[in-house]
């Protein structure tokens, strides 16, 4: 996917920061280890979410964790940018995909974008009791559940269906502030460790869900 464009150097247009932050691959696990990126700057999109392929131009399902560098306030502009000077406030920290990514000749990004990824597991996985929970929450609520109740909501098993899907939802939903409060986990590090919420997520299926005196409604 080359684009053609005759430039052979970076002229620091931010058209690149502005379509969203990188992924992570293990060659960048110093950054979040020492502390150079912090993990409240981070996301995580879980096994089996969609996600939009950049290299590929569409949606496809994540078959492994994706850690991303997160975008500013609902935009998707990598939080690391600098607007008002058109410059990247970690330059010399930047992950791999942003020293590979050259807007005139993307071979080299295509050439790791899928490889190597960095995982929670890379991370977490000998903090004991955290990784358990992840684990755990990963196996409560996972796409692959997801998916499957998804396909069934125009069946006969659609009131099956909208029941599962809004346990594991509301399983989410109320084990995000609870770790807030009672384990003392920064809330900016949620989204790191538990991937995005699925009330928000859950709209890539064109569902929504509302809730109305005490009790949450799967919209679709």
């Amino acid at each position: 996917m080359r684009t053609g464009i005759k430039q052979s150097n970076c002229i620091r247009c931010g058209t690149c920061c502005k379509k969203g932050g990188p992924s992570f691959h293990l060659e960048d696990k110093r950054l979040i280890e020492k502390g150079i990126i912090l993990s409240k700057y981070i996301y995580t999109i879980r096994d089996g979410e969609p996600v939009f392929d950049n290299v590929q131009g569409r949606f496809q399902i994540a078959t492994t964790d994706i850690i991303q560098i997160k975008g500013k306030k609902d935009s998707w502009t990598c939080i690391f940018f600098d607007e008002n000077n058109n410059n990247c406030k970690i330059y010399k920290n930047r992950p791999i995909e942003c020293r590979a990514l050259k807007c005139w000749d993307t071979e080299e990004l295509e050439r790791i974008y899928s490889k190597n990824r960095l995982t929670r597991k890379d991370l977490l996985s000998k903090m004991k009791g955290l990784w358990d929970l992840i684990e755990d929450h990963q196996a409560r609520c996972s796409y692959k559940k997801i998916n499957s109740f998804v396909k069934e909501l125009d069946t006969d098993k659609r009131n099956k269906a909208i029941e599962g899907i809004l346990d594991i939802i509301q399983y989410d939903i109320h084990l995000r502030p609870l770790l807030a409060e009672k384990a003392g986990v920064n809330a900016d590090m949620i989204d790191f460790l538990f991937g995005r919420p699925l009330t928000e997520t859950i709209k890539m299926y064109n569902l929504q869900v509302k809730h109305k005196g005490g009790r949450y409604y799967l919209h679709y």
